[in-house]
């Protein structure tokens, strides 16, 4: 029989659809022909496969030879399916068994040499090949990668002569290294480093256990990049299920996984001349972008008013649903985008207004056209906004004090009001629903009258009322997890309302 069948899985977003890859040789005249909406690249797998099987000592077959991708309406793209289209036009023509087949699928691209070389998008075809119990064979540039996918069937291999002796069962293929499950919570910026900041110190543990996003906003030089980069230190180390979330969306945009940090949750830092394309994702094959790269993490905006306001304002949805939907004519893509948003700017253009030490020379139009530079409805999707004042030179020197704590103390508390919040709600307070943040907030007449003129005298849209509730919620499972609400823990979450 000419016929054989291999199975491998194409990339889309970041998810991966099986591919039946059909070999057929028959009579005619000699050549290759690739169907089943391939891209560019695929079809060169015909010169690529035919000069691989030649150096590796095969003999490719003087026939016509089909190559057929299913499904037909999936489009096909990259060297990935180079593996599987070699193995099937081997077993099509009797050179290899096909017993191995059947339960197994096949990732690689193929050097003329018959090397294998890496591909992108691995990790995603992985979960989904263990979900269906079938091993999978992956070039050894993927190994690291392969081995963060605990309980998987996956053995790796250097060359397609290796694969082809495996399944005549010359030889065994090699498993991947056990990935280390060690936190690697040290290593990253401490907190102990910053010096004074004690309301934005408190603000940035108030998001860090609630989730919540936030803008620092003070003169040059005050600190705010530095407490920007020590929020990933005081967060909770990534569960599994998070971390293979987060490293499947860098696996799918191409990047390098470092095994020693897979726990630890990334910190993006995009530049503030980033275009639209590359924050939210894109492109005519769509890929992930910064808020996808930053998957449950934190995205840092420094400069926050230096970025175009189109490109700000595609923020919008993101922070709400916590995915983007990147659709184009021939596809249409979904990626994960759950983070945590921190932004950082100056009061005006020159950056000193308010600071009693540097005369601000911004005229008040100036100050009221640089903050309009921020849309209204993004800085009403932002949960806390605080300053970072100057700090006195005689603090910067002097040795630490009992509010000047590191990390590791930080993260205990975070990490103690987060049980909290889930044992309550089963999730951060940031993403807690209408509903369950009345229900547990709980407020008395007195509170809610009080609340209620206070979001008056602020001008305070609904979204604001409902985000301000969460972050309440917060402060009182940081104060102990008090089952109700009371004035102090309003009082302090509309401090971070006023910008």
């Amino acid at each position: 029989m000419s016929l054989a069948v291999t199975l491998s899985r194409a990339q889309e977003g970041v998810t991966a659809p099986q591919v039946m890859v059909e070999v057929h040789l028959s009579g005619g005249l000699p050549g290759t022909h690739i169907v089943g909406l391939p891209e560019a690249s695929v079809r060169e797998a015909r010169d690529r496969v035919r000069v691989a099987i030649q150096n590796t000592s095969f003999e490719y077959p003087n026939r016509k030879v089909t190559v057929n991708l299913a499904p037909a309406e999936l489009p096909k793209d990259g060297g990935r399916f180079d593996l599987a289209i070699a193995l099937g036009i081997l077993a099509a023509g009797g050179q290899v068994p096909r017993e191995k087949l059947d339960d197994c699928e096949f990732l690689g691209e193929l050097a003329l040499s018959g090397a294998l070389r890496g591909v992108s998008g691995v990790l995603p075809a992985l979960l989904r090949a263990r979900a269906r119990g079938r091993r999978v064979v992956v070039p050894r540039a993927n190994a690291a990668e392969a081995a963060l996918v605990s309980d998987a069937d996956v053995l790796v291999a250097d060359t397609l002569a290796e694969v082809c002796g495996w399944l005549r069962g010359a030889q065994d293929l090699a498993l991947p290294a056990e990935a280390s499950d060690a936190c690697t919570e040290s290593g990253g910026p401490d907190l102990a480093d910053v010096r004074g900041q004690r309301q934005a110190r408190r603000a940035l543990e108030i998001a860090a256990t609630g989730g919540h996003h936030l803008l620092l906003a003070g003169p040059p030089g005050t600190g705010k990049t530095m407490l920007a980069e020590r929020l990933p230190g005081i967060l909770p180390p990534l569960s599994e299920l998070e971390a293979l979330e987060t490293c499947a969306v860098l696996s799918v945009a191409g990047q390098t996984l470092d095994p020693s940090r897979w726990r630890r949750r990334p910190f993006r830092a995009p530049h503030h001349t980033t275009s639209a394309v590359a924050l939210v994702g894109g492109g005519s094959v769509p890929r992930p972008g910064e808020i996808s790269l930053a998957h449950n993490g934190v995205l840092f905006l420094d400069e926050l008013p230096e970025f175009g306001r189109h490109v700000l304002d595609v923020l919008r949805e993101p922070m709400e649903s916590g995915h983007i939907v990147i659709s184009r004519a021939a596809r249409q893509s979904a990626f994960p985008a759950q983070f945590q948003l921190v932004a950082a700017m100056n009061p005006c253009p020159c950056g000193y207004a308010g600071d009693p030490r540097q005369a601000c020379r911004c005229s008040p139009d100036q100050i009221q056209r640089y903050r309009a530079r921020i849309s209204g409805p993004l800085l009403d999707r932002i949960d806390l906004s605080v300053e970072v004042p100057r700090v006195p030179l005689s603090e910067l020197g002097a040795p630490r004090g009992e509010h000047d704590e590191d990390s590791a103390t930080v993260r205990a508390r975070v990490v103690r009001a987060r049980k909290h919040a889930l044992m309550r709600a089963g999730r951060s307070n940031a993403e807690i629903s209408t509903r369950e943040l009345e229900r547990d907030c709980a407020l008395g007449p007195a509170e809610r009258r009080w609340f209620d003129a206070a979001l008056e005298r602020l001008g305070l849209s609904a979204r604001a009322y409902h985000r301000t509730l969460r972050v309440a919620r917060t402060i009182a499972d940081l104060d102990g997890g008090a089952a109700l609400l009371d004035r102090s823990h309003l009082a302090e979450a509309l401090t971070y309302r006023r910008f």
